[in-house]
């Protein structure tokens, strides 16, 4: 998750991004998956819980995540072009690091969280490949080739929901669709139905039974985690090599470019997420509602509300980079693997069983006390460790994997 040589603007970015996705993921952490597209979950919300669910939604799910994507994208151009003037393979460094991405992945889901994005990341980068010698304007059309399928992927996955309700409220329907839908909805939104009882006491218990589930439903999980995201992320991975050979990532566009271009992405994106905000908590946090917004019908504008989010903070930076803040922020992304995976190690000892089981005790409106908590311990670390040594913990070990043999990880003096 880092390139070589380094680019300051796109270090911030980076370390902006996993900062961000530690808001979003905090929900996955803390209570059962549900409640990362359905707050009810939880049971009974305040109006803190509600709020949190808001903030996540219009500002955070999904934008941090597509910011993640756009900078990999980029990363992997950055690689390919470093190995190419030394005279190496460019592809063929690429794939052998995203082979070794796919094993700390699958190492990650199942040792720490189930949320794991590097497996995806590693197989969507692998068709990435095949689209980095284009120019940027084909780039940008691929890209939103790709969101359109997604869309229409979501879409009709959604759909198919409303058509198994009607059939399920039909006169004529079977006792066994009726139950089917009705528990398949419960396990989105009621807090006391079987499946969400027994997510909670597994994670509130030890570290055999939380893998033993894991493995059990590793295989369906995965090609559903797959489809849900799959040419979501390859289109940010594209956008992200377009907006790289245009130079918007490496910060080389005028600071008032970048503000503009950040109010018009959030005055497009915004709006109509807080209006699909407004909707779902209108329904009563249905489960229908809530799930389409998530998947669904937010997906058009949270690629907008991505660029935006690039281009307010490319706007920050070109104002503050004096800021020794700015230089925490760098070092925080020169570290995204290691404070990525190191997030996952802190918060599930806080709220799984084989640590302090917090799991489900915490309310939604509670967690931002905890992703501030991990927001200090990323801002406290990361400079320090990367004044001295070259890499993050987890960077070094990917790259010593990748390249077969050890890499120095102390700076020279």
């Amino acid at each position: 998750m880092t390139a070589s040589p380094r680019i300051p603007a796109m270090d911030v970015l980076r370390g902006c991004a996993v900062l961000g996705i530690v808001w979003m993921n905090i929900t996955a952490f803390a209570l059962p998956q549900s409640a990362y597209f359905n707050p009810a979950i939880a049971g009974s919300l305040s109006p803190g819980d509600i709020a949190f669910w808001a903030v996540s939604l219009i500002l955070v799910d999904g934008k941090m995540r597509g910011l993640f994507a756009l900078l990999f994208g980029a990363s992997m151009l950055l690689l390919i072009d470093k190995e190419e003037m030394a005279g190496r393979d460019g592809r063929r460094t690429q794939m052998i690091r995203l082979a070794w991405l796919f094993v700390i992945g699958c190492a990650h889901v199942f040792l720490l969280w189930w949320g794991d994005i590097l497996r995806i990341y590693a197989i969507v980068g692998l068709f990435a490949l095949l689209f980095v010698g284009l120019e940027p304007l084909a780039l940008v059309k691929r890209a939103f080739l790709c969101f359109l399928v997604q869309f229409l992927l979501m879409a009709a996955f959604i759909a198919s929901l409303y058509l198994w309700g009607s059939a399920a409220a039909a006169p004529d329907a079977s006792a066994a669709t009726r139950e089917g839908f009705q528990s398949f909805m419960r396990a989105l939104s009621d807090p006391a139905s079987p499946a969400t009882l027994h997510e909670i006491a597994t994670y509130r218990g030890g570290f055999t039974g939380i893998l033993a589930m894991k493995a059990a439903a590793f295989p369906g999980e995965w090609l559903w985690g797959f489809l849900f995201n799959a040419f979501e992320t390859l289109g940010f991975m594209l956008l992200g090599m377009a907006m790289l050979k245009g130079g918007f990532l490496t910060g080389g566009w005028d600071a008032d470019q970048y503000r503009r271009t950040a109010r018009h992405c959030f005055l497009i994106g915004l709006p109509p997420m807080a209006a699909m905000a407004l909707w779902v908590v209108a329904s009563g946090f249905a489960p229908l509602p809530a799930y389409g917004v998530a998947l669904a019908w937010s997906l058009p504008f949270r690629i907008p509300l991505t660029v935006g989010w690039a281009a307010l903070i490319l706007w920050l930076l070109a104002r503050h980079a004096p800021s020794p803040y700015v230089a925490r922020f760098a070092a925080v992304g020169r570290m995204t693997l290691s404070n990525y995976l190191g997030t996952s190690l802190v918060m599930t000892a806080l709220f799984y069983g084989w640590g302090l089981g917090l799991f489900a005790h915490v309310r939604p409106a509670l967690l931002p006390l905890f992703v501030l908590g991990g927001w200090a311990l990323m801002l406290l670390w990361s400079k320090p460790w990367a004044d001295h040594f070259a890499f993050g913990p987890a960077e070094w070990l990917w790259r010593t994997l990748s390249s077969g043999k050890t890499q120095k990880i102390r700076r020279s003096s």
